[in-house]
């Protein structure tokens, strides 16, 4: 679905899973400094929109979700996983309840298999589950943002700033008010930066919480029974998950970002080593320079030097061995 606005000036057009909304506007640096001082705004129009209603939505949802929703206060912002019956991560909802609807956006494609999902989970529950993309947008203003916030039909407050689901009708008058705009490679700037996961970049068909860190904010480990908690509570009681997530300082001399999937190695051994992980973000930050997230196994040396594809690397810890 294609963003209006991407008839913006100096818009450029993202690709890949971001594809629909802008990439950048002409600046990169200038728009993630804009966006950390809380002065833009991120179209994040091109996410799926889930809303649930009926009385027992709430309950329902806290069956199937890792996170302890059924008697979540409106207004309140969670994150919430499917797992597959062996643990494995299948969606990520960014989730938060007006007091009579469920809102929840989620990864660009990835709603429809959610909602497949979700009606053959109904049973005799009195819910309604609907794909709201077409009617709503999500749009990110950043912590220290004044922008308004009126018009918005729901807001998830974040300790990093606000998601709004607006009228997809009203965005690009909606829009004027927040601030200029920043693109996608902004956004994943920072989100790298900060240690955020996303589905499908640092998750594959085998990831588990554990290991990207999911366990801190979509996961509540003293609720009851959902698919997949087995796996939880067995590897969160070993501590033991089988990969870990880091975070990468690259060499700033090399001109080329290494892409999701650059095999990462220990440097000491060359770059025809064994492969020990891979890389699942990269963006050059306005402070910090080329940076990336990675999953490596978890018994790689938390101060070795590592070649992700053909960059130097060091790291930083974000999920403990």
């Amino acid at each position: 679905m294609k963003s209006p606005l991407l008839s913006l000036p100096g818009a450029v057009p993202a690709e890949g899973a971001d594809e629909g909304v802008a990439a950048h506007y002409g600046d990169l640096f200038r728009e993630q400094r804009e966006l950390a001082a809380g002065r833009a705004f991120v179209d994040l129009s091109h996410r799926g929109v889930l809303t649930v209603t009926g009385p027992d939505r709430l309950s329902w949802l806290h069956l199937l979700l890792t996170q302890h929703v059924s008697e979540l206060p409106p207004q309140q912002a969670v994150e919430a996983l499917v797992l597959s019956p062996n643990g494995h991560v299948e969606h990520a909802l960014y989730l938060v309840d007006d007091g009579t609807t469920t809102w929840a956006h989620v990864e660009p494609g990835t709603l429809p298999a959610l909602v497949e999902y979700l009606e053959r989970m109904k049973f005799m529950y009195r819910v309604e589950i609907t794909d709201a993309t077409g009617q709503f947008a999500v749009v990110h203003l950043p912590a220290g943002s004044t922008a308004p916030i009126t018009g918005a039909a729901a807001v998830r407050e974040l300790p990093y700033g606000r998601d709004l689901f607006l009228p997809r009708a009203e965005l690009a008058e909606l829009a004027k008010g927040f601030g200029s705009p920043a693109g996608s490679w902004a956004y994943e700037a920072l989100r790298i930066e900060g240690h955020r996961p996303r589905l499908g970049f640092e998750t594959d068909h085998r990831t588990i919480p554990h290991e990207v860190d999911w366990l801190a904010t979509a996961v509540h480990l003293n609720k009851g029974c959902y698919r997949g908690q087995e796996t939880v509570a067995r590897v969160h009681n070993l501590g033991k998950p089988p990969r870990r997530l880091v975070f990468l300082h690259l060499d700033g001399t090399e001109e080329v970002l290494p892409p999701h999937g650059s095999e990462i190695r220990l440097a000491s051994e060359g770059p025809q080593s064994r492969p020990l992980g891979f890389v699942t973000s990269s963006a050059r930050h306005h402070e910090l320079g080329p940076v990336a997230l990675a999953l490596v196994k978890r018994n790689v040396p938390v101060d070795a030097v590592l070649l992700a594809g053909s960059v130097p690397a060091t790291q930083d810890v974000v999920v403990a061995p």
